[in-house]
């Protein structure tokens, strides 16, 4: 792993900690900022999917990982009201999940450019996986669906909280 993508895995990792722990008031920033980071991402890790062999089903696997792993992280962000707002929160439990998924993204990326090499590269052939570049894209598809599915799955619980308080106090949503 070079030191420019220890550098990003580790400012993502401080990234999403420092914008989710604690309690937080519920913002257009709550959605918009990470929706811009992700699209960001995306254009510029995405731009040519690897598509022969078997790198869809590798992305896909990353995907759907990825959509799991947002529904945990959106299990684990509490949204409520304080002082008449509604609040995101999330600690611990979130923080340990973020730092074990980055953590072990840096770990397999680390593994598979050393000791792990060749059994990556075996493993590849036999399941018809292109190359790095389909690793990579996979991981990638992974930390946005973690994103993308946690944030929209929070918003869905924000606005149902607003639409049922609006409900009880009788202004609109």
């Amino acid at each position: 792993m070079s030191a420019a993508q220890w550098i990003l895995n580790l400012a993502l990792l401080g990234w999403v900690l420092t914008r989710n722990l604690g309690t937080r008031a519920v913002t257009p920033a709550t959605f918009g900022v990470p929706a811009l980071v992700v699209a960001a991402v995306a254009a510029t890790y995405l731009r040519d999917l690897p598509t022969l062999g078997s790198d869809v089903a590798l992305e896909l696997a990353g995907l759907a990982v990825g959509a799991a792993l947002g529904v945990a992280a959106a299990g684990l962000t509490r949204v409520h009201r304080a002082d008449g707002r509604l609040v995101v929160t999330a600690g611990k439990g979130f923080a340990l999940l973020w730092v074990g998924v980055v953590g072990g993204r840096v770990a397999f990326a680390e593994w598979a450019t050393h000791t792990g090499a060749r059994a990556v590269g075996e493993f590849s052939a036999r399941h018809q996986i292109t190359g790095a570049d389909a690793w990579t894209a996979a991981f990638v598809l992974m930390a946005v669906a973690m994103v993308v599915v946690r944030y929209g799955a929070t918003a869905l619980v924000v606005g149902a909280r607003a639409r049922r308080t609006a409900a009880v106090s009788g202004s609109p949503a």
